[in-house]
């Protein structure tokens, strides 16, 4: 039996019930494979559910406003994401229709090469194979492939080799089968090599490779950042700001934020929630204070911060350290509450 034939049979029987699979809604697809990268499918199923009621074609995202949608990815992360797939609905919207070429899905903002190919594999019918992590490390174990898969030559290695075993007629069924195969059976840590219908022919498990592959180069450098962020609290209200184009967090909005420099004094009681919150993006590591500043005198803010009433800040969408400041906050407030 073939590579493929055994993949197919393998996804028939054991294949993920997902909420997007009973569908040939290219927005739908598309949708669910934005929100899946770096997202866990327990916790992006539920994102999806909420984006398909309230936005349930592109037409209708493409109408709703930047912070709306921030709002609705908060805690997502890699917010990036979410201002692409907006950019991306408002083509769409231009365009009439949503692209049913490779190259015409390939055009739009944020999409690349493994999201387009899933959209037209699965919408479409074209013959393209996906490659993601799920992919590499099944290609990689069974044919014994040491060769990096960040590294151009990898990348094209892989995609030549999974576009050569893909049945013609079948791109969906396959592409799905090789994620799901890959996420169930042939896990980054402790596969099923016991229950693996393809461990006779697996290169990795006869050369006890399985934990060595696939390989993957070492080149980002880990930067660390320290932050202070002050909540403050006048009256009833908070002063926030949007955050800049050009760094991390984009378009979210924060309270005061401090960096390289002490703090500032003010009029008023300052009080620490939390010192030293490690929070771990791709690129770069935080660490951070968490103050509650409680005066009655507004301070000297930059120009681009405004006051809001505390009960609107959940109308605007933050970061998740941020989320972790209000967290510690709220506990804050209820402990100190009956004092």
């Amino acid at each position: 039996m073939t590579f493929a034939n055994v993949i197919l049979q393998w996804f028939k029987k054991n294949g993920r019930d997902l909420p997007w699979r009973g569908t040939r809604d290219p927005y739908r697809i598309w949708l669910s494979e934005v929100i899946l990268q770096q997202t866990r499918i327990v916790q992006g199923r539920d994102y999806w559910l909420r984006f398909v009621e309230r936005w349930p074609t592109a037409h209708d995202l493409a109408l709703a406003s930047e912070d709306e949608v921030l709002r609705m990815w908060q805690g997502l992360g890699y917010y990036s994401r979410a201002r692409n797939l907006h950019h991306a609905a408002q083509q769409i919207d231009q365009m009439g229709h949503f692209p049913d070429t490779l190259e015409g899905i390939r055009s739009l903002k944020g999409v690349g090469d493994y999201t387009a190919a899933a959209i037209a594999s699965m919408a479409f019918d074209i013959d393209v194979a996906v490659v993601d992590g799920n992919v590499y490390r099944v290609l990689a174990r069974h044919y014994g492939i040491d060769t990096p898969i960040n590294i151009t030559q990898g990348k094209r290695l892989f995609t030549e080799l999974a576009q050569s075993l893909l049945p013609q007629g079948m791109a969906a069924a396959f592409n799905q089968g090789m994620m799901d195969f890959g996420a169930m059976m042939c896990t980054p840590r402790s596969p099923q090599c016991g229950e693996c219908p393809l461990a006779e022919t697996c290169d990795a498990l006869h050369t006890r490779r399985v934990d060595d592959l696939p390989v993957k180069l070492k080149t980002t450098q880990v930067k660390e950042r320290v932050m202070q962020y002050v909540y403050i609290r006048c009256k009833g209200q908070t002063a926030i700001h949007r955050r800049p184009s050009g760094d991390i967090w984009q378009g979210l909005y924060e309270p005061l934020m401090i960096e390289n420099r002490p703090l500032p004094s003010f009029d008023g009681h300052l009080t620490l929630l939390r010192q030293g919150v490690k929070h771990v993006l791709t690129h770069r590591i935080l660490l951070a204070d968490f103050w509650l500043l409680e005066t009655e005198v507004n301070p000297d803010l930059p120009s681009d911060y405004f006051w809001i009433s505390e009960t609107d800040l959940d109308r605007y969408a933050v970061p998740r350290l941020v989320e972790h400041l209000l967290d510690c906050l709220a506990k804050y407030t209820e402990k100190t509450k009956y004092k």
